[in-house]
C-alpha cells in the first residue's frame, strides 16, 4: 500500500475544467480523504476525514436521485 495520494476525477466531471480531483487511496491508512482542484494539481489540497467523506458522498447521491 502506497502512502502518495493516488489522484483521480469523477467520470461525471466533463464539465469544461470545472472539477476537483480525490485520493481515497488513503481514506484506510491514514483516515483522511485529500481533495484538490483539477486546474491547479500543485496547488493546495484540503484534507477531509474519511467519515465526513461518506457523509458528503452519501448527502450528494441523495440529492441527485
Amino acid at each position: 500500500m502506497t502512502d502518495n495520494p493516488q489522484w483521480f476525477t469523477s467520470s461525471y466531471s466533463d464539465n469544461g475544467g470545472q472539477c476537483i480531483e480525490v485520493a481515497v487511496n488513503l481514506a484506510a491508512s491514514r483516515g483522511i480523504v485529500p481533495v484538490r482542484d483539477s486546474k491547479t494539481p500543485d496547488g493546495p489540497s484540503l484534507s477531509v476525514s474519511s467519515g465526513a467523506w461518506s457523509a458528503f458522498l452519501g448527502l450528494a447521491k441523495l440529492s441527485s436521485s
